[in-house]
């Protein structure tokens, strides 16, 4: 078992995560309830995933699998870390009751305990703006990439325009003790992350704003009665350059 960061700031945060993992399927982005989402994480998946052989992906800040369980379900080879150990316990146990070969591991999204070009393709989703030192994080992840690996960021910014919701990350006693130390607190908006990218060494870097998740969303808030709100989500990706 890899052993969990001793920091106060990511114990913090390992504690909220803890204690959100019974009901984190249940919230918006972490579940695929509708036709609208499934359609709309399917084009998702087919922009930004490189086609024709199975790839080792690491899912970073793996939660409960959501994005874990998408990846193996096309074929691909999947490790999953977070640290919070009862994400992972979960993660495992859907695993097991859905037959599926991911691998899951505690581990910090900044430290990631792999060797140096391990994987094809790096993912992480509502991630970055949970940690103390994201642009160290994209470093990681960028290292334990092979040539012509391809890094995705799957976020938000959602410190624009809506109110914080009750109940969410954000608005809990955790964060509101770290708030002031975690750089992305709130998101960034999808320029300013496609822009950190290329100036982290990433070549060919392309972004979508996912209007149409955002939209199948905002309809399943509406049909489960709960208040409409519009949050702006994004994915951005690059590629590790080959080797010369």
């Amino acid at each position: 078992m890899t052993t969990l960061p001793t920091d106060p700031v990511k114990q913090q945060v390992a504690a909220h995560w803890n204690r959100r993992a019974p009901g984190f399927d249940a919230d918006f982005g972490h579940s695929i309830t509708t036709p609208g989402e499934r359609a709309a994480w399917d084009r998702l998946l087919d922009l930004v995933i490189p086609r024709g052989r199975p790839l080792d992906a690491l899912d970073a800040g793996c939660g409960t699998g959501f994005l874990s369980f998408e990846l193996a379900s096309r074929g691909h080879r999947v490790t999953g870390v977070d640290f919070a150990p009862a994400m992972i316990a979960l993660a495992r146990q859907k695993a097991a009751e859905r037959h599926l070969a991911v691998r899951f591991e505690e581990a910090d999204a900044e430290h990631l305990p792999f060797p140096s070009a391990s994987f094809d393709l790096a993912i992480s989703r509502h991630v970055l703006w949970t940690l103390p030192h994201p642009e160290a994080a994209i470093d990681e992840w960028k290292r334990v990439l092979r040539p012509g690996g391809r890094l995705v960021i799957v976020d938000g910014q959602f410190d624009a325009g809506a109110p914080v919701a009750p109940g969410s990350a954000r608005a809990s006693s955790e964060y509101a003790a770290i708030g002031d130390q975690l750089p992305f607190m709130g998101g960034r908006p999808r320029e300013e992350i496609a822009a950190l990218l290329s100036s982290h060494g990433l070549a060919g870097v392309g972004s979508d704003p996912l209007l149409d998740l955002v939209a199948a969303q905002e309809e399943r808030m509406v049909a489960e009665g709960s208040p409409r709100r519009t949050h702006r989500r994004y994915v951005v990706w690059g590629d590790v350059p080959p080797s010369r």
